[in-house]
């Protein structure tokens, strides 16, 4: 008698891959010893996958490195108290105790800051404070002695593109220019190879050639590692170029978000728009520069409903009645926060 024939086995997709980054719903309040408490970040949620550049955009004040230091739970508690959910790699943050939160800072975690020279030890060698996040988070690696210690540091200055890498371990903050000093932390971040890096306006103090260097160099280990890059900035001609999603921040609330193409192209936001407006272009011919009337309100005198509708030309009265809804436009991904979308 023949065997029966197998059955049919149902073709299965392989499973998402895990976010790298998933906050839903942050938020974060400064609440005083005395006084009401104040919020600084209400509703916000991001997603990063694996190898993804998500950019955070806003004016000043609007509560883009708050929320970027948030990530790794860097605001004291208290005085601020956190709400929400900031999972890194599925393990939800705001669940962690501090000594689990130490592990995870600067082994799955690493932050560039927008002043290095601030933010580098001015007493410490550059090479002797990328061996110490070496040795915090790769103490059990086996037969990694002093001397292999000081190659992976001088290999880690190579690889970031600093000249003469073993002289250049020795040296201090003060003794390099900003452009490496700048270098030198994201060798430092990088060293432990996190699943995410989050630059808070890494290209600030730079001249345009080097923005243009450091901004490569990011691509460059995004593309070789898989980082995934959470990149906080003003600069909309520098989020074109290198993002691949963009999330616009206003008065601590998130506003839009659409992949990098949608937002420059079909903003739905009168915010957005109104930030689009307002970079200069070189085939401008407008006599003057379009400006938002106006200022980004401190928290304390955040408005009722939509928080930019006493800057917004198009506000109506139902927008200063309630918080806006959040809508799915036509574009997957795309959302925004805004009653006229």
């Amino acid at each position: 008698m023949p065997d029966p024939a197998p059955l049919p086995v149902a073709a299965v997709a392989p499973p998402a891959p895990l976010p790298v980054l998933d906050v839903a719903g942050l938020r974060l309040d400064l609440v005083p010893e005395e006084g009401l408490p104040v919020n600084l970040v209400e509703r916000l949620d991001l997603t990063l996958a694996p190898g993804e550049i998500h950019a955070l955009v806003g004016e000043s004040g609007c509560g883009k490195s708050v929320s970027c230091l948030a990530m790794a739970r860097l605001n004291p508690e208290p005085p601020f108290r956190y709400g929400g959910a900031i999972r890194l790699l599925g393990r939800d943050l705001l669940r962690l105790s501090e000594r689990e939160l130490r592990q995870v800072r600067g082994r799955d975690l690493a932050y560039i800051f927008q002043e290095p020279g601030a933010a580098l030890n001015p007493v410490m060698s550059v090479g002797g404070q990328i061996g110490e996040a070496l040795r915090l988070h790769r103490a059990a690696r086996p037969g990694e002695g002093g001397a292999g210690l000081r190659e992976t540091v001088v290999e880690l200055l190579r690889q970031v593109g600093i000249p003469e890498p073993a002289v250049r371990a020795r040296a201090y903050p003060h003794q390099l220019s900003g452009g490496m000093q700048q270098r030198v932390m994201i060798a430092m971040a990088l060293a432990c190879r996190p699943a995410l890096l989050v630059a808070d306006e890494p290209t600030t103090a730079l001249d345009v050639t080097v923005q243009a260097q450091i901004m490569e160099l990011l691509r460059r280990l995004r593309d070789s590692q898989g980082t995934a890059l959470l990149l906080i900035t003003h600069n909309l001609g520098l989020v074109a170029g290198v993002a691949d999603r963009v999330t616009v921040m206003y008065a601590g609330q998130q506003c839009e978000t659409a992949p990098v193409n949608a937002l420059f192209t079909r903003p739905a936001h009168p915010y957005t728009r109104a930030l689009l407006d307002a970079v200069p272009r070189l085939d401008d011919r407008r006599p003057s520069l379009t400006t938002i009337p106006g200022r980004v309100p401190p928290p304390r005198e955040f408005p009722a409903g939509c928080r930019f509708a006493p800057r917004c030309p198009a506000a109506r009265a139902e927008c200063r009645q309630g918080a806006p809804p959040g809508r799915d436009l036509s574009t997957p991904g795309h959302r925004c926060w805004c009653r006229l979308a």
